[in-house]
């Protein structure tokens, strides 16, 4: 049996997952940061210090003392960038090292982007996209980005931003109208379960720049609503309506230059049963699972599964 653990700790959830390959099964543990109510995210310091709280009680969860891990993997920073840095993945990483270690098994490094990439793959039962060159949309509470995923053969795959929002984020505009709105952080689950709520049409033209997107007109417009006590659940739709408009065109533009190429869409954001409805009838785009869509370890339990055989192999 040949089992591999994969580690991730964003700036919303720690994660922690094993992958079978022998049954092609992913195992995993996650638990949410906490954010106090009406607040909109967390510093860096206490991320850090809820991974680090987190981390252990999960690993125990997942009885890894009762597999023999050929592997670990682990989220390292956000992207495959230079100077892509965050203080939360050094808990990962550092818990990674230290299984690696005692354990005597090799340590594999990935973005977290890559992470989410994988896991989308993975969940929406389209793992051979991996071995080709496809069009993914990474959309989430920090990360608006289309990318060119090519294969590569030291990291499985290599991503290239092609459009991005140039100001806000997509998962930043969900969970500050959620919170003006009275819903919890994240909030994305709450904000699409009161958006299926409205009857209400709207005619939204995105704001594109290129391929770029520009998303900072949702925030002023939904504050607008909120001022004249439009209905909340008018103003949830309104605000997932922006969202669904601006990657429909961003989409139409990217396919124009690179041509009908797969579409694969992972974050936390594309969970939107709104959102994902549109963008596969349209365009018959794959999505993650909803528990592959949120931040996860998955994906990078199953990267350092393949990366892992090529080196057995050689």
């Amino acid at each position: 049996m040949s089992i591999c653990l994969g580690i991730d700790t964003s700036n919303y959830t720690t994660s922690c997952a094993l992958y079978n390959e022998d049954g092609h099964e992913i195992i995993m543990q996650k638990q949410l940061l906490k954010v106090k109510q009406g607040e909109k995210g967390l510093r860096q310091n206490d991320a850090v210090f809820q991974h680090i709280k987190n981390l252990p009680e999960l690993l125990k969860e997942l009885k890894i003392n009762k597999y023999d891990i050929k592997a670990v993997g682990v989220s390292a920073r956000p992207r495959d960038m230079e100077n892509s840095y965050m203080p939360c993945f050094i808990v990962g990483e550092n818990f990674a090292d230290i299984i690696s270690y005692i354990k005597k098994i090799p340590c594999y490094y990935f973005s977290h982007q890559c992470g989410h990439i994988a896991a989308a793959a993975y969940s929406s039962g389209h793992i051979e996209l991996l071995d080709r060159q496809f069009i993914a949309f990474h959309i989430s509470g920090g990360t608006t980005e289309a990318l060119l995923v090519t294969p590569d053969d030291e990291k499985i795959i290599k991503c290239e931003i092609i459009a991005q929002s140039l100001d806000l984020k997509a998962g930043q505009a969900i969970d500050r109208i959620g919170v003006k709105l009275g819903l919890d952080f994240p909030a994305g689950k709450s904000l699409d379960e009161l958006s299926r709520k409205s009857q209400a049409q709207f005619n939204i033209k995105p704001t594109l720049k290129g391929y770029d997107c520009c998303l900072s007109g949702i925030e002023n417009k939904c504050l607008d609503m909120i001022e004249k006590n439009i209905p909340k659940e008018d103003i949830a739709l309104y605000c997932i309506t922006y969202i669904k408009n601006t990657l429909d065109a961003m989409t139409q533009q990217l396919l124009k230059k690179y041509g009908n190429m797969p579409l694969l869409f992972a974050g936390g954001v594309m969970s939107n049963s709104i959102i994902k409805e549109h963008i596969i009838k349209k365009y018959g785009a794959y999505f993650a699972l909803p528990e592959y869509s949120s931040d996860n370890a998955g994906g990078i339990a199953y990267l350092a599964s393949l990366i892992n055989k090529k080196t057995e192999i050689l």
